[in-house]
């Protein structure tokens, strides 16, 4: 199998060429390398069934040919993190829209199928916990940019399930949630990477707002296991999919079981999130998936404890 990963070069698309090697498929990784590197990818270079190209998605004379020599794409491509979200958020709206405007018009052209990375943002501050994929997006102001990547990506599955339905196309839309992992960056605010590398250097671990606020931290390994597995089956078109653990944690215990984990001297700071972002910034308390819907199509659920996934990446960041 010929398989076009966007993004390929960034945290999630690096683990799932990786994978797709691995598996002895042929890959092609498109990055612009915005928040994405060639470190991620360097293992990879050395197969003659991988190649890069460095290059945007919104270019249309660029993705076709790639699009056209694929029998799958994996779109991954997208501005992430609260952080860059805050800080580009014309970035945001445009690389997501546009973006994945060009990728799903390029697999409608050539008939490829096409698994399309949504977020668990879409869903917003609805507090209806666990989530289901059919329940309403409840969404905040417009003048508070963090919405405006939960209201992109909602967009994005808009028009997946458009092209499903208008054109036939084989669109699976996947809902990630909270992906952690080797090669994760906190660079753009993502949690996990900041506290483990603060803890290891004995400095203070930030916590953004109460701390109460809960998540559900999935292995990056067991979300690339969930999107290759849809991409294989006969029922995945033309649906949504959670895909994340339901192992769900506080952000202050978080940061405690890290500090632990790492021997850390580091002691808990709390700081307000405009503090933090240099704008209001609204979160949402608790986000935790149902995942009865992957688990009648394909048979997947999470088999990796946030305690092994921690030890994972605490051990990569030494």
């Amino acid at each position: 199998m010929k398989a076009l990963v966007t993004g390929g070069a960034g945290f999630i698309g690096s683990h799932l060429s990786k994978r797709l090697l691995k598996d002895r498929h042929k890959v092609v990784v498109v990055d612009n390398l915005s928040t994405g590197s060639l470190e991620n990818i360097e293992g990879l270079k050395e197969h003659s069934r991988f190649d890069f190209v460095e290059g945007d998605i919104r270019d249309a004379a660029l993705m076709e040919p790639l699009v056209e020599r694929s029998e799958v794409v994996f779109h991954l491509a997208a501005a992430v993190g609260v952080r860059l979200i805050a800080d580009k958020p014309v970035h945001t709206i445009e690389t997501n829209i546009s973006g994945t405007e060009v990728v799903l018009d390029s697999a409608n052209k050539f008939g490829t199928k096409i698994l399309l990375a949504s977020s668990s943002e879409v869903y917003g501050k609805n507090e209806a916990v666990p989530f289901r994929e059919d329940d309403d997006i409840v969404l905040g102001s417009t003048s508070l940019s963090r919405w405006s990547y939960a209201c992109s990506k909602a967009i994005d599955e808009f028009l997946g399930l458009a092209f499903y339905q208008q054109y036939g196309l084989g669109v699976v839309i996947g809902r990630f949630f909270n992906t952690i992992g080797p090669r994760q960056t906190g660079q753009y605010g993502m949690v996990v990477p900041r506290f483990v590398q603060s803890a290891l250097r004995d400095k203070e671990v930030l916590i953004y707002g109460t701390g109460r606020q809960s998540r559900c931290f999935c292995y990056v390994d067991d979300l690339v296991d969930a999107i290759v597995s849809l991409m294989k089956s006969e029922k995945a078109a033309g649906k949504v999919y959670n895909i994340g653990s339901n192992e769900e944690v506080t952000i202050e215990n978080l940061a405690d079981k890290i500090i632990e984990m790492t021997g850390s001297k580091s002691k808990k700071k709390f700081i307000s999130y405009e503090e933090a972002y240099g704008r209001p910034i609204e979160d949402m308390m608790r986000r935790v998936p149902n995942l009865e819907r992957i688990k009648e199509t394909i048979g997947w659920e999470p088999k990796t404890s946030l305690t092994k996934t921690l030890e994972i990446i605490i051990d990569s960041f030494k």
